[in-house]
Formats: C-alpha cells, sequence, structure tokens
C-alpha cells in the first residue's frame, strides 16, 4: 500500500489543527500528516507535539519565526523525499480544503503525477467569499495561463497531491516565490518535467477561524512570476528542475 504525506503549514492554527489532522488520519490509513509551523504564538505547535507523542502518523518541524508557505512546502517535500513517502499533499490547516476529498486524489495517482483540486473546473465553486476577492482570484488564475500558457484552470490552487516522481524531479530549492506565485511555479514546473497532470473539481470554503496570511507583496510577487515564466519558456523553460532531467 502506498503511504503519502500531507503537509500542513501553520500560524496561529490552534483553533482548526487538531481536528483536522483528527480526520485526515480517519480518512485514509494511507496518510500520516506533518505540520511545518512558524513560531505560532498561539501555541499551535504545542498542540501538535502533544498529539505527535501519541500518535506516529503525526510529525511536526518548527521554525523559528514566520518564514511563508513556499519554504514551509519545501521542507515538507524533503521530508517526503527523505522518508520514504510514494506521494505528497499541499493542503491548509483552516479547512477551505476538505479533507473528505482526499482519497479522491489518491484515486488518480495511478494515472498522474500531479493532481491539482480546481476551484474553476466546473465553473466556479467558491463558497463565502467576498466578490471582490473571488474577481482577484479568478481573473489572477486567467491571467496567469494567457501569459505563461499552462492549460491549467486553477493555477493558484494551494490543495494539490504530488506523485514521488514529481517531488524528485523539481529542484524546489530553486524557488525564490512564496503563496500564488509558488502554486503558479509548482504547476509550471511538473509540466516542464512533461509528467501528467490533472484536475479534479473541488468546493473551496473560506477559513472559518482565524486571519488569511494574503497580502498585497504577494499579489504582485506573482505578478511578476508569471511574465518572467514566460520569457524561460522561451529560452530556458527546465531552469527549475533537477540537472539529471
Amino acid at each position: 500500500m502506498l503511504k503519502g504525506l500531507v503537509i500542513i503549514p501553520t500560524y496561529n492554527e490552534s483553533a482548526n489543527i487538531e481536528r483536522i489532522i483528527n480526520i485526515i488520519l480517519a480518512v485514509s490509513s494511507q496518510l500520516e500528516v506533518l505540520v511545518v509551523d512558524d513560531n505560532s504564538p498561539d501555541n499551535t505547535a504545542k498542540i501538535v507535539r502533544g498529539m505527535c507523542s501519541k500518535n506516529k502518523r503525526i510529525h511536526l518541524k518548527t521554525r523559528p519565526k514566520k518564514m511563508g508557505l513556499g519554504t514551509a512546502y519545501v521542507m515538507g517535500f524533503d521530508h517526503a523525499l527523505n522518508n520514504g513517502y510514494d506521494f505528497a499533499f499541499e493542503m491548509d490547516a483552516d479547512f477551505s480544503h476538505d479533507p473528505i476529498e482526499l482519497p479522491n486524489f489518491i484515486n488518480l495517482l495511478k494515472d498522474y503525477d500531479l493532481i491539482i483540486g480546481s476551484r474553476y473546473i466546473q465553473g466556479i465553486s467558491v463558497v463565502n467569499w467576498p466578490l471582490k476577492r473571488l474577481l482577484l482570484s479568478y481573473s489572477a488564475c486567467a491571467f496567469a495561463r494567457v501569459v505563461t500558457g499552462i492549460p491549467v484552470k486553477d493555477l493558484t490552487s494551494g490543495f494539490k497531491c504530488y506523485s514521488r516522481k514529481a517531488l524528485a524531479r523539481v529542484d524546489w530549492h530553486k524557488f525564490k516565490v512564496d503563496g500564488y506565485g509558488f502554486q503558479i511555479q509548482s504547476v509550471y514546473s511538473i509540466l516542464k518535467t512533461g509528467l501528467r497532470i490533472k484536475e479534479i473539481p473541488i468546493i473551496f470554503v473560506e477559513r472559518r477561524a482565524g486571519e488569511s496570511k494574503m497580502s498585497k507583496r504577494i499579489i504582485w510577487e506573482a505578478f511578476w512570476l508569471v511574465w518572467k515564466l514566460r520569457f524561460l519558456s522561451i529560452f530556458n523553460g527546465k531552469k527549475y528542475l533537477k540537472k539529471s532531467i
């Protein structure tokens, strides 16, 4: 049986973290959880540490300060590769990504190496977002798709499943972006490996507890990244792949 790792970056997620971990572990016996916590002042890491002592399927890595989503996922990917996992998920802690959907991703791993939980593959599947934010997200995905030429509807989705092969072929440590930019660059890099990508529909629900980590810096970073990837596609599309590829 394949073994997978669900990577959850956290900063002040004490209201959600215990419940979402318990649901993930109940949904599939194939899954373990790795929380990467950025020194949350609300004791998120303390909660997870207590859970780790009772369950070997739960793991924790802590960092000394708030260092961002992208580097948290890179740390998680390294952990997955170094510890024999067959696949790994990106997932938020705030229940905007429904853990009940996880088996739907796993079932597709026999045919695909990156499965993306898409808010826009069947119309718009977003709940409780203000219209302004919805328009921003939808427009950003459309803009990124047109500029980069990547045939994916939801390029900024943070709900993804990578096969071990996909994780191993990308040089994640070359990534210098966070948030939306990291998500766009990850899809771009997997596409350049020649591996197969699949979007599946999800319903995205705005967080019910805690605060969003979105910022203007992350939005502008993604905007400029899109143009960078466009030029890379022309001159050196495999910049972010391992040298052996």
